[in-house]
């Protein structure tokens, strides 16, 4: 860990900054567009997890970046956001 590239130096001024890896950089704009699309859809975690079999649990730690998304959940959490009513009949 000590050897990531960093992303964002910490800020000198700021007593409660921190350095932030391109990883965590990474895990954390997965977890964005996984937010802002469930909520844009007006759904809560445990409705989206059940209307796209997603498991509650993998949702909420993707959404909270303590796991990263990986490249497929990712994928298929944009073609929800295009196309939400189509996904959910499929996985019906």
């Amino acid at each position: 860990m000590k050897n990531d590239p960093i992303a964002l130096p910490v800020d000198p001024a700021d007593a409660e900054d921190f350095d932030v890896t391109v990883e965590a950089l990474d895990r954390g704009q997965r977890a964005r567009l996984i937010r802002k699309t469930r909520t844009g859809l007006g759904l809560s975690q445990a409705e989206f997890a059940s209307r796209f079999r997603v498991p509650v649990g993998t949702l909420r730690d993707w959404e909270q970046a303590r796991a990263t998304a990986p490249d497929f959940a990712i994928a298929y959490v944009r073609v929800i956001g295009l196309h939400p009513d189509m996904v959910a009949k499929a996985v019906a």
